[in-house]
Protein backbone atom coordinates (compact mmCIF):
# COMPACT_ATOMS: atom_id res chain seq x y z
CA UNK A 1 0.00 0.00 0.00
CA UNK A 2 1.39 3.35 -0.96
CA UNK A 3 -1.02 5.91 0.43
CA UNK A 4 -3.04 6.01 3.64
CA UNK A 5 -5.02 9.13 4.51
CA UNK A 6 -6.68 8.87 7.89
CA UNK A 7 -8.64 10.92 10.37
CA UNK A 8 -8.07 9.87 13.98
CA UNK A 9 -10.62 11.33 16.40
CA UNK A 10 -11.03 14.33 14.12
CA UNK A 11 -14.81 14.17 13.45
CA UNK A 12 -17.72 14.20 15.93
CA UNK A 13 -19.26 11.08 14.37
CA UNK A 14 -16.19 8.95 13.63
CA UNK A 15 -13.36 7.64 15.72
CA UNK A 16 -11.42 6.59 12.61
CA UNK A 17 -11.77 7.24 8.88
CA UNK A 18 -9.33 5.69 6.41
CA UNK A 19 -8.89 6.25 2.67
CA UNK A 20 -6.04 4.15 1.29
CA UNK A 21 -4.58 2.82 -1.94
CA UNK A 22 -2.59 -0.37 -2.29
CA UNK A 23 0.02 -0.18 -5.07
CA UNK A 24 1.55 -3.47 -6.15
CA UNK A 25 2.66 -5.47 -9.17
CA UNK A 26 -0.40 -6.69 -11.04
CA UNK A 27 1.05 -10.17 -11.36
CA UNK A 28 1.16 -10.66 -7.58
CA UNK A 29 -1.92 -12.68 -6.59
CA UNK A 30 -4.29 -11.45 -3.90
CA UNK A 31 -7.70 -12.25 -2.44
CA UNK A 32 -10.44 -9.64 -2.12
CA UNK A 33 -11.27 -8.23 1.29
CA UNK A 34 -13.27 -10.61 3.44
CA UNK A 35 -13.31 -12.48 6.73
CA UNK A 36 -10.45 -14.99 6.74
CA UNK A 37 -11.25 -18.68 6.96
CA UNK A 38 -8.30 -19.29 9.31
CA UNK A 39 -8.96 -16.15 11.37
CA UNK A 40 -12.71 -15.45 11.13
CA UNK A 41 -12.53 -12.20 13.10
CA UNK A 42 -10.04 -10.64 10.66
CA UNK A 43 -11.45 -8.65 7.75
CA UNK A 44 -8.86 -7.76 5.10
CA UNK A 45 -7.61 -8.46 1.64
CA UNK A 46 -4.87 -11.06 1.50
CA UNK A 47 -1.60 -11.35 -0.37
CA UNK A 48 -1.50 -14.90 -1.74
CA UNK A 49 2.25 -14.86 -2.33
CA UNK A 50 3.33 -14.31 1.28
CA UNK A 51 0.03 -14.69 3.15
CA UNK A 52 -0.06 -11.28 4.80
CA UNK A 53 -2.22 -8.18 4.42
CA UNK A 54 -1.75 -4.50 3.67
CA UNK A 55 -4.76 -3.05 5.48
CA UNK A 56 -7.45 -4.60 7.64
CA UNK A 57 -9.59 -4.65 10.74
CA UNK A 58 -10.48 -7.09 13.49
CA UNK A 59 -14.17 -7.49 14.25
CA UNK A 60 -13.45 -5.84 17.62
CA UNK A 61 -12.49 -2.62 15.79
CA UNK A 62 -8.69 -2.89 15.86
CA UNK A 63 -7.05 -1.51 12.70
CA UNK A 64 -3.68 -2.01 11.02
CA UNK A 65 -2.09 -0.86 7.77
CA UNK A 66 1.41 -0.88 6.33
CA UNK A 67 3.30 0.87 3.55
CA UNK A 68 6.79 0.20 2.30
CA UNK A 69 9.51 2.85 2.59
CA UNK A 70 10.92 4.01 -0.73
CA UNK A 71 14.61 4.65 -1.19
CA UNK A 72 17.40 3.43 -3.42
CA UNK A 73 18.93 0.86 -1.06
CA UNK A 74 18.14 -2.86 -1.41
CA UNK A 75 14.82 -3.59 0.27
CA UNK A 76 15.13 -7.14 1.53
CA UNK A 77 13.78 -8.56 4.71
CA UNK A 78 13.61 -11.94 6.35
CA UNK A 79 9.85 -11.54 6.76
CA UNK A 80 7.10 -10.03 4.63
CA UNK A 81 5.78 -6.62 5.69
CA UNK A 82 2.28 -8.02 5.29
CA UNK A 83 2.97 -10.19 8.34
CA UNK A 84 2.87 -7.02 10.44
CA UNK A 85 -0.78 -6.36 9.62
CA UNK A 86 -1.83 -10.00 9.76
CA UNK A 87 0.09 -10.61 12.96
CA UNK A 88 -1.50 -7.71 14.78
CA UNK A 89 -5.02 -8.57 13.71
CA UNK A 90 -4.55 -12.20 14.76
CA UNK A 91 -2.67 -11.47 17.97
CA UNK A 92 -4.16 -11.44 21.49
CA UNK A 93 -1.44 -8.98 22.58
CA UNK A 94 -2.29 -5.38 23.37
CA UNK A 95 -1.57 -2.77 20.72
CA UNK A 96 1.32 -1.33 22.70
CA UNK A 97 2.84 -4.75 23.39
CA UNK A 98 2.60 -5.70 19.72
CA UNK A 99 4.20 -2.42 18.67
CA UNK A 100 7.07 -2.99 21.10
CA UNK A 101 7.62 -6.51 19.75
CA UNK A 102 7.74 -5.16 16.18
CA UNK A 103 10.13 -2.42 17.23
CA UNK A 104 12.45 -4.98 18.78
CA UNK A 105 12.46 -7.06 15.58
CA UNK A 106 12.21 -4.22 13.06
CA UNK A 107 15.34 -5.22 11.15
CA UNK A 108 13.72 -8.48 10.07
CA UNK A 109 11.61 -6.56 7.54
CA UNK A 110 12.25 -4.40 4.51
CA UNK A 111 11.62 -0.69 5.01
CA UNK A 112 8.13 -0.21 6.45
CA UNK A 113 5.67 2.22 7.99
CA UNK A 114 3.07 0.67 10.28
CA UNK A 115 -0.14 2.08 11.75
CA UNK A 116 -1.89 0.27 14.61
CA UNK A 117 -5.06 1.37 16.37
CA UNK A 118 -7.49 0.10 18.98
CA UNK A 119 -10.30 1.73 20.94
CA UNK A 120 -7.84 3.74 23.04
CA UNK A 121 -4.70 4.51 21.05
CA UNK A 122 -3.16 4.81 17.62
CA UNK A 123 0.55 4.21 17.09
CA UNK A 124 2.97 4.75 14.21
CA UNK A 125 6.33 3.02 13.89
CA UNK A 126 8.89 2.52 11.15
CA UNK A 127 12.28 0.91 10.73
CA UNK A 128 13.36 3.93 8.67
CA UNK A 129 12.48 6.55 11.29
CA UNK A 130 14.51 7.12 14.47
CA UNK A 131 11.51 8.17 16.54
CA UNK A 132 10.54 4.69 17.74
CA UNK A 133 6.90 4.08 18.62
CA UNK A 134 4.93 7.32 18.23
CA UNK A 135 1.44 8.00 19.49
CA UNK A 136 -0.65 9.53 16.71
CA UNK A 137 -2.35 12.76 17.75
CA UNK A 138 -6.00 13.41 16.90
CA UNK A 139 -6.27 15.01 13.49
CA UNK A 140 -6.11 14.33 9.76
CA UNK A 141 -2.92 12.72 8.49
CA UNK A 142 -1.53 11.02 5.39
CA UNK A 143 1.27 8.51 4.96
CA UNK A 144 2.87 7.35 1.73
CA UNK A 145 6.31 5.81 1.24
CA UNK A 146 8.25 8.30 3.31
CA UNK A 147 7.81 8.62 7.06
CA UNK A 148 4.71 10.04 8.72
CA UNK A 149 4.83 13.81 8.37
CA UNK A 150 6.72 13.89 5.06
CA UNK A 151 4.99 16.46 2.87
CA UNK A 152 4.70 14.86 -0.55
CA UNK A 153 2.27 16.16 -3.20
CA UNK A 154 0.07 13.06 -2.91
CA UNK A 155 -0.09 13.23 0.90
CA UNK A 156 -0.96 16.94 0.84
CA UNK A 157 -3.68 16.31 -1.74
CA UNK A 158 -5.00 13.37 0.25
CA UNK A 159 -5.22 15.39 3.47
CA UNK A 160 -7.10 18.14 1.68
CA UNK A 161 -9.46 15.63 0.06
CA UNK A 162 -10.15 13.86 3.35
CA UNK A 163 -10.88 17.17 5.04
CA UNK A 164 -13.40 17.95 2.29
CA UNK A 165 -15.08 14.54 2.55
CA UNK A 166 -15.49 15.01 6.31
CA UNK A 167 -16.79 18.57 6.15
CA UNK A 168 -20.41 17.50 6.71
CA UNK A 169 -22.18 15.52 9.40
CA UNK A 170 -21.08 12.23 7.85
CA UNK A 171 -18.30 11.04 5.57
CA UNK A 172 -18.92 11.10 1.84
CA UNK A 173 -17.65 7.67 0.78
CA UNK A 174 -18.01 8.40 -2.93
CA UNK A 175 -15.94 11.54 -2.54
CA UNK A 176 -13.26 9.47 -0.81
CA UNK A 177 -13.22 6.88 -3.58
CA UNK A 178 -13.03 9.65 -6.18
CA UNK A 179 -10.07 11.11 -4.29
CA UNK A 180 -8.34 7.71 -4.34
CA UNK A 181 -8.87 7.49 -8.12
CA UNK A 182 -7.04 10.78 -8.79
CA UNK A 183 -4.41 10.18 -11.51
CA UNK A 184 -3.05 13.73 -11.76
CA UNK A 185 0.76 13.75 -11.63
CA UNK A 186 2.59 16.25 -9.46
CA UNK A 187 4.81 18.92 -11.02
CA UNK A 188 8.47 17.98 -11.15
CA UNK A 189 9.53 20.78 -8.82
CA UNK A 190 7.27 19.42 -6.07
CA UNK A 191 8.46 15.82 -6.22
CA UNK A 192 10.43 14.22 -3.38
CA UNK A 193 13.89 12.86 -4.07
CA UNK A 194 13.84 9.33 -2.69
CA UNK A 195 16.78 8.12 -4.76
CA UNK A 196 14.82 6.23 -7.42
CA UNK A 197 15.26 8.87 -10.15
CA UNK A 198 12.97 11.49 -11.66
CA UNK A 199 11.12 9.22 -14.14
CA UNK A 200 10.06 6.88 -11.33
CA UNK A 201 9.13 9.79 -9.06
CA UNK A 202 6.89 11.15 -11.84
CA UNK A 203 5.12 7.82 -12.38
CA UNK A 204 4.57 7.32 -8.65
CA UNK A 205 3.46 10.88 -7.90
CA UNK A 206 -0.33 10.56 -8.44
CA UNK A 207 -2.63 9.28 -5.74
CA UNK A 208 -3.71 6.53 -8.16
CA UNK A 209 -0.74 4.92 -9.94
CA UNK A 210 -1.16 3.32 -13.37
CA UNK A 211 1.50 1.46 -15.36
CA UNK A 212 1.23 -1.79 -17.36
CA UNK A 213 3.00 -3.86 -14.71
CA UNK A 214 2.56 -1.96 -11.45
CA UNK A 215 -0.06 0.32 -10.00
CA UNK A 216 -3.02 0.81 -7.72
CA UNK A 217 -4.65 -2.57 -7.21
CA UNK A 218 -7.20 -1.67 -4.53
CA UNK A 219 -8.75 1.37 -2.89
CA UNK A 220 -10.06 1.03 0.66
CA UNK A 221 -12.40 3.25 2.66
CA UNK A 222 -13.02 2.45 6.33
CA UNK A 223 -15.45 4.24 8.63
CA UNK A 224 -15.46 3.42 12.34
CA UNK A 225 -18.07 5.48 14.15
CA UNK A 226 -18.18 6.40 17.81
CA UNK A 227 -21.09 4.01 18.41
CA UNK A 228 -19.09 0.98 17.25
CA UNK A 229 -20.34 0.70 13.69
CA UNK A 230 -17.80 -0.26 11.04
CA UNK A 231 -18.08 0.04 7.27
CA UNK A 232 -15.29 -1.37 5.11
CA UNK A 233 -15.32 -0.71 1.34
CA UNK A 234 -12.78 -2.13 -1.09
CA UNK A 235 -12.68 -1.40 -4.83
CA UNK A 236 -10.27 -3.44 -6.95
CA UNK A 237 -8.67 -2.55 -10.28
CA UNK A 238 -6.88 -4.33 -13.11
CA UNK A 239 -3.81 -3.12 -15.01
CA UNK A 240 -6.00 -0.93 -17.22
CA UNK A 241 -7.37 0.81 -14.09
CA UNK A 242 -10.79 -0.74 -14.68
CA UNK A 243 -12.91 -1.73 -11.71
CA UNK A 244 -12.98 -5.52 -11.40
CA UNK A 245 -14.63 -5.96 -8.01
CA UNK A 246 -16.08 -4.27 -4.97
CA UNK A 247 -16.71 -5.33 -1.39
CA UNK A 248 -18.88 -3.33 1.02
CA UNK A 249 -19.10 -4.90 4.48
CA UNK A 250 -20.66 -3.51 7.67
CA UNK A 251 -20.69 -4.79 11.23
CA UNK A 252 -21.24 -3.64 14.79
CA UNK A 253 -18.44 -3.97 17.31
CA UNK A 254 -19.44 -5.95 20.38
CA UNK A 255 -17.28 -6.15 23.46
Amino acid sequence: MCLIAFAWRAHPRYELVVAANRDEFHARPAEPAGFWSDAPQVYAGRDLQAGGAWCGMHSDGRFAAVTNYRDARPDRGERSRGDLVAGFLKAPATTRDFAEAVQAGRDRYGGFNLLLADADDMFYLSNRHPGGITGVKPGIHALSNGVLGDRWPKTERAISGLQSALAGDQADTQELLTLLADRRPAPDEALPDTGVGLPAEQVLSPIFVKTPDYGTRASTVILKDIDGGVRFIEVRYNAQAEVVGRQDEQWQITQ
